[in-house]
């Protein structure tokens, strides 16, 4: 349960940094460089929100334990339409 919940923590922050980067994005059409873009969304909190739902997300992804893995399953062990089991 604790991996399920640092999964949909991790996405609300993807989300929530995602839009803010893009929303900076209309700095663009008023006369700044992508350089000068780059520099601005650096000194912003929220636009690290990004990066680190990713990471959460990683880490939830790889730390599910064994018991929800599907390879387990007896449906999966004989896909080749041999009955060697």
């Amino acid at each position: 349960m604790g991996y399920i919940l640092l999964f949909l923590i991790g996405f609300g922050l993807a989300v929530t940094g995602g839009v803010t980067i893009i929303a900076y994005m209309n700095f663009l059409p008023a006369g700044i460089t992508w350089v000068e873009y780059a520099l601005y969304i650096r000194t912003r909190i929220e636009c690290y929100f990004l990066p680190t739902g990713f990471l959460y997300m990683y880490i939830a992804i790889h730390k599910i334990p064994k018991s929800f893995d599907k390879s387990d399953d007896w449906i999966f062990l004989n896909t080749t339409g041999h009955n060697d089991v």
